[in-house]
């Protein structure tokens, strides 16, 4: 899209002017905003004001917002296309849709009696916190006759039937995969949860490592329908442009049919996961390939589990448990995971949550740059949890990037406290800590684990409240809401490699943006997730509208 207009002249293009009561520009230098932008072949041409702009484009179309604010697009620089539109063609069971574990069970038992025999079915987003303890008996309950599979919110752990790890291959006698647990419960038995590796060896093929899943894959032409669905859902929350952080190359191959079929409507970035980075290698495909609609941004990498699965790696025991959580992938193969992306000149983003899993992805970033100097080449911490003045500082002289939840304070609320302890909440989603230190930052849900809406995470920024019980966590943590729409649009077009072209309403970027029926910058905190989203535009082409 940026090649559209090489060698035209502005006043050529004939633009679309766009004006709204407020406009948030993020224009790099101080003055003030403009009243209109000029949009042409998919690029903010020029901005200022309506005169102005009239007097220089004469035949231009005026679309008029009225008291809106207009915002450059919302961007999520860690959240997971492919996998939410597999979701979406199976059972929603989060808190929000089911009253219960009573009434997931029913809806388990419903979708059985519809399904074929043998079929799996599958649920995904449940919260054992909000919902309550579902085991492997519970499942057999619901679906005697068909493996189960229920993926808890934050994606490292599940639940299944005994059907479903007859299908596995799993008995009491077997031995998990290394990073990964078999759930037992008091008497010792299994009690069909799959932890870290067991799970994802089962359910994302973008680390199964070669793992034969029994999980039959939907088909290209329905996993389509379940894009679609993603996108209008993420568009009408305001996003114009995410990255998905565990792609797979049949992701990678849905996204290029999406496209081809010109059903593509998010600007998508893609890091692949280390597990196929070997055919990256062997076709010379690295970070910045692609284009402005689907690129590839580096590679991923895990060095330990979840905040909400309470399975990171902790320096110092969970608040409400003895337990440190888990590494998943052993150090000396995260240093030579590292060591193969940078000295490629690739970007890594490496899943690190607890302080003791990001101080040893820290020490791989410093033994990469210092074996192998790489000017300029910035890398990534995702997630980026549980953070002191110790990391942030070696983060800051690294260059590195912090990718952490924006929404999870609102989503777990009071929790985050019982299970990791007030002092360390104010040391996570440490948003405050990294902006003040200079450490670039970026705007993340990590959808199917947290909501997805950008909003939302806004708000959770700058209350640092749960949205259920209202309780305080982390309050030190706190941002403006300016700073946390700057996280949602240039903090994350930072962390793609794209802050050239995204993040502002200027001159030469992309004609991304988000038209708001109030200004974030000025509204009540505890209403930011719930302003209006009237209408979102990639490339200047509207892909929502209220």
């Amino acid at each position: 899209m940026t090649d559209a207009t090489a060698g035209t002249t502005a006043d050529e293009l004939r633009p679309v002017l766009y004006r709204a009561a407020r406009i948030v520009s993020q224009q790099p230098r101080p003055g003030p905003e403009p009243e209109a932008v000029a949009v042409a072949h998919g690029l903010v041409t020029a901005t200022g004001t309506v005169a102005q702009l009239r007097d220089r484009f004469p035949a231009a179309e005026v679309v008029d917002f009225g008291d809106a604010a207009l915002v450059p697009g919302l961007n999520d620089a860690h959240i997971h296309l492919a996998i939410a539109a597999e979701d979406l063609l199976h059972l929603d069971l989060s808190a929000a849709a089911v009253a219960g574990v009573d009434d997931l069970l029913r809806q388990v038992r419903a979708e059985a009696s519809r399904a074929a025999p043998g079929e799996w079915i599958r649920g995904s987003r449940y919260d054992d916190t909000k919902t309550g303890q579902l085991t492997r008996w519970d499942l057999d309950r619901a679906a005697p006759d068909h493996p189960v599979l229920v993926v808890q919110v934050a994606g490292h752990w599940g639940v299944v039937n005994s059907p479903a790890l007859k299908a596995l291959g799993i008995d009491e006698d077997s031995s998990p995969p290394e990073g990964g647990e078999f759930g037992r419960g008091a008497d010792g038995r299994l009690d069909g949860r799959l932890v870290e590796r067991a799970l994802m060896n089962v359910v994302y093929p973008a680390t199964a490592r070669g793992a034969a899943s029994p999980l039959r894959p939907s088909s290209p032409q329905d996993k389509l329908r379940g894009l679609a669905r993603a996108q209008r859902q993420w568009h009408a929350a305001g996003l114009t442009s995410v990255c998905d952080a565990l792609i797979a190359p049949e992701d990678i191959a849905l996204l290029r049919l999406a496209r081809a079929e010109d059903e593509l409507t998010l600007r998508v970035g893609m890091l692949l996961s280390i597990d196929h980075y070997g055919a990256a290698q062997a076709l010379g495909v690295g970070s910045g390939f692609g284009d402005d609609m689907l690129r590839l941004v580096g590679v991923k990498a895990f060095v330990d589990g979840a905040i909400g699965g309470r399975t990171c790696l902790l320096a110092e025991p969970y608040a409400d448990s003895e337990g440190h959580g888990l590494q998943t992938t052993p150090t000396e193969e995260l240093f030579a995971q590292v060591r193969a992306v940078h000295g490629d000149g690739n970007r890594i983003g490496v899943h690190a949550n607890g302080d003791a899993a990001i101080r040893l992805v820290l020490d791989a970033f410093e033994a990469a740059q210092r074996e192998m100097p790489r000017s300029g080449l910035r890398h990534r911490i995702e997630h980026c949890t549980v953070v002191d003045a110790d990391i942030v500082e070696r983060m800051r002289q690294l260059g590195a990037i912090a990718v952490p939840f924006a929404g999870y304070v609102a989503y777990h609320g009071g929790a985050l406290n019982r299970w990791y302890g007030p002092e360390r909440t104010g040391r996570m989603f440490a948003h405050r800590s990294f902006l003040d230190a200079g450490v670039t930052v970026a705007g993340s849900s990590d959808y199917p684990c947290g909501p997805y809406q950008p909003l939302l995470g806004i708000q959770s920024m700058v209350t640092r409240e749960g949205m259920d019980d209202g309780e305080t966590v982390g309050a030190v943590q706190r941002t403006t809401a300016a700073e946390a729409l700057s996280v949602f649009t240039l903090g994350s077009a930072e962390a793609e490699g794209t802050s050239h072209l995204k993040g502002r309403l200027a001159p030469g970027y992309l004609a991304d943006f988000t038209v708001l029926g109030e200004d974030l910058t000025t509204a009540d905190p505890h209403g930011i997730a719930s302003v209006p989203v009237r209408a979102t535009y990639v490339g200047g082409e509207c892909v929502h509208e209220a």
